[in-house]
């Protein structure tokens, strides 16, 4: 018997996540590819006076066939839920911050899952437990980053956090083939 799961977490958004898969709406995380404002689909939120939402979702597809478990993680932008009002290149690179966090906890997410032993009769619970403390601790980071950084209003600090965060990504490259 197969069975088939898909988790995602919204982060960095008020909006209500509806289902998305893959295609013109996610972006998925690649070294190679920094963000650029045309992927921010969306208009301004006019009840906020942020300077721009950067959405992500981490995602694991996990399948299971008998005794045998496989899974698939994925960091993902969304572009119809992202948007930018000051469109700067400093505003885009402390965006970018956003999703190389993203990209951290997946890489997080994957050390935890190569570590799990899969048991029939407890996976669902295990898992998502593991899941919800991974993505609990991203949002905590993303938060402490905009907190810190004054979402990108200090420059000091916004110097500091790109240099933790490539740091951060350089720690986890062994888990970045997930």
């Amino acid at each position: 018997m197969k069975r088939i799961f898909h988790l995602l977490l919204i982060t960095l958004s008020l909006s209500t996540l509806r289902a998305q898969e893959p295609g013109e709406d996610l972006l998925a995380w690649n070294a190679s590819r920094k963000l650029s404002w045309s992927d921010y689909k969306a208009a301004p939120n006019p009840g906020s006076d942020a300077a721009a939402t950067t959405t992500t979702y981490l995602s694991i597809d996990y399948h299971i066939s008998g005794n045998n478990f496989s899974y698939t993680i994925k960091s993902w932008f969304s572009r119809t839920l992202s948007w930018g009002r000051h469109k700067t290149s400093y505003i885009l690179s402390h965006e970018q911050g956003h999703f190389d966090i993203a990209e951290i906890y997946a890489r997080k997410l994957h050390r935890r899952m190569s570590e799990y032993r899969f048991d029939k009769d407890s996976y669902r619970k295990e898992l998502k437990r593991v899941y919800d403390e991974v993505t609990g601790e991203k949002a905590g980071l993303q938060e402490q980053y905009d907190r810190e950084t004054q979402h990108s209003i200090n420059k000091e600090k916004q110097a500091e956090w790109e240099k933790k965060i490539r740091s951060m990504l350089e720690e986890l490259k062994d888990y970045a083939d997930y």
